[in-house]
C-alpha cells in the first residue's frame, strides 16, 4: 500500500476545511495530524503506508486529547445573558398594560413584546418576573 506524502497534505487541508463548516476541534486536530504525517512521509520516503496510517491515527487521538486537556478555560464575560435575553429579565418589575386572562397575556419589555404567564391579574398591576420558560416570562404579583 503506497500512500504518497502529498495525499496526506490534501487530506489534511480537506479536514481543515471541514473544521470551518463543522466546528468542534475534531477535524482541526485530524487535519493537523494528516499534515504532520505527510511531512514525515516526505522526510522519510520509505515509510510504509500501514505505518503512516497508524501514525495518523495515533497523532489524531493524542492531539485531540491533549487539546481537551490543555485548552484554555473559558473566561467569565461581562454580559452573561447575551444570548439568553429572557434570563436577563428575571427579577425585573413590570407593569401590566393588559390583564392576564386564563394565565396568559403580553407585555412590552424595553423594545419587544413578551408573552407572560401567571395568575389572572388586572391591567396596571405591578408584577415581578420570576422565571423564563422558553420564550415566555413567568410572573407573579408584587406584594
Amino acid at each position: 500500500m503506497d500512500i504518497l506524502f502529498w495525499y496526506w497534505w490534501v487530506a489534511g487541508l480537506l479536514l481543515l476545511a471541514l473544521e470551518a463548516f463543522f466546528p468542534g476541534a475534531v477535524f482541526l486536530w485530524m487535519g493537523v495530524s494528516a499534515l504532520v504525517t505527510g511531512t514525515l512521509a516526505w522526510a522519510a520516503p520509505g515509510l510504509p503506508g500501514e505505518w503512516a496510517l497508524a501514525l495518523f491515527g495515533a497523532l489524531s487521538i493524542a492531539s485531540f486529547f491533549a487539546y481537551r486537556r490543555f485548552k484554555p478555560a473559558s473566561r467569565p464575560t461581562d454580559q452573561p445573558h447575551l444570548n439568553r435575553r429572557g434570563a436577563a429579565y428575571v427579577g425585573r418589575t413590570l407593569t401590566l398594560t393588559e390583564p392576564i386572562v386564563n394565565g396568559l397575556a403580553r407585555v412590552r419589555v424595553d423594545d419587544s413584546q413578551w408573552r407572560i404567564k401567571g395568575p389572572d391579574l388586572p391591567s396596571g398591576t405591578q408584577v415581578t418576573v420570576v422565571a423564563v420558560e422558553g420564550a415566555t416570562l413567568v410572573v407573579q404579583a408584587q406584594p
